[in-house]
């Protein structure tokens, strides 16, 4: 039996929600990537760090808004706690070494091309397995086609995100980086779900209340606790963001480029010039000559 499936139960509401938590997630992740250039080698490490917490917080928050929209008219739909919880810790990790590429390597094609993938995947392996902490009387079918391309969503646009993140400079790119980035995770969400089809397994004999049966919490019961540790993540490098000098414009420090010592520290030395310098102002060469035990100089 077919499931009625509908992405949109609250209207335009979950969706403007989700995106609007994508952005935020990616405009400070993105942010303390840019920061992360400006950076010693030292402290480029915590910049990139706070910076795959934050897409992937964002990005998982994302997720979770989204689908307490989602709802399957003929049964109820209830969450895997360790699988949902899972899917943090993917985006999180994954997104987190496409990022450090970057970060390392700079803006070199094979480094964004790497990067953006890995992060896409990451986008993408999260939403999956989301999904697959679904619980319901029911069975998941995908279309292939369009799985292939909300992965292929995932990858170009946040591929696009790091390179507008790492080589345009300025607020305004800085923003324009954050809704591509935004635009990959929600259009890969949306696409996902237009890929799913619910065949529903139901019993001959329904119970009052269906979703007494089902394993897992209710998404009412959820959306509180889950919420708490992203919204943590976000709150932390949103503080750090603030409090940083260079945070909005990105050139509160040198540009360390890998496999280069940065150089602010270096005092430049006055250039000497030779004694007998025929170019030195206002002089002419001069010789000495030797008579005797005297000394004649001509000027």
């Amino acid at each position: 039996m077919q499931g009625t499936v509908d992405g949109f139960t609250y209207g335009l509401v979950t969706p403007v929600a989700a995106f609007l938590m994508a952005a935020l997630g990616a405009a400070l992740g993105l942010r303390c990537t840019t920061r992360s250039l400006h950076a010693t080698r030292s402290c480029r490490a915590g910049w990139l760090a706070l910076g795959s917490l934050s897409i992937g917080s964002g990005v998982w928050t994302m997720h979770f808004v989204a689908m307490t929209g989602f709802t399957v008219q003929e049964t109820p739909i209830s969450y895997d706690k360790p699988l949902t919880f899972a899917g943090l810790a993917v985006a999180v990790v994954m997104i987190g070494i496409g990022i450090f590429i970057v970060g390392y390597r700079g803006a070199t094609r094979m480094a964004l091309i790497t990067g953006g993938t890995i992060t896409g995947l990451g986008i993408a392996s999260m939403h999956y397995l989301g999904m697959a902490g679904m619980r319901m009387a029911a069975q998941f079918a995908y279309d292939t086609p369009l799985v292939v391309l909300s992965v292929l969503i995932a990858g170009c646009a946040a591929t696009g995100a790091l390179w507008a993140a790492v080589t345009l400079r300025g607020a305004l790119s800085g923003l324009g980086a954050s809704v591509l980035m935004a635009v990959a995770v929600t259009g890969m969400h949306y696409t996902g779900m237009a890929a799913l089809d619910v065949h529903l397994h139901l019993p001959s004999t329904l119970p009052s209340d269906l979703s007494a049966v089902l394993p897992g919490d209710r998404p009412a019961e959820m959306i509180g606790p889950m919420l708490v540790g992203p919204g943590c993540f976000l709150l932390l490098a949103a503080v750090v963001l603030l409090f940083d000098p260079g945070a909005l414009t990105g050139e509160s420090g040198p540009i360390t480029r890998p496999g280069h010592r940065p150089r602010d520290h270096q005092v430049p030395q006055p250039r000497r010039r030779p004694r007998n310098d025929p170019h030195a102002r206002g002089r002419r060469p001069r010789s000495t000559a030797r008579e005797g035990t005297g000394t004649a100089r001509y000027r």
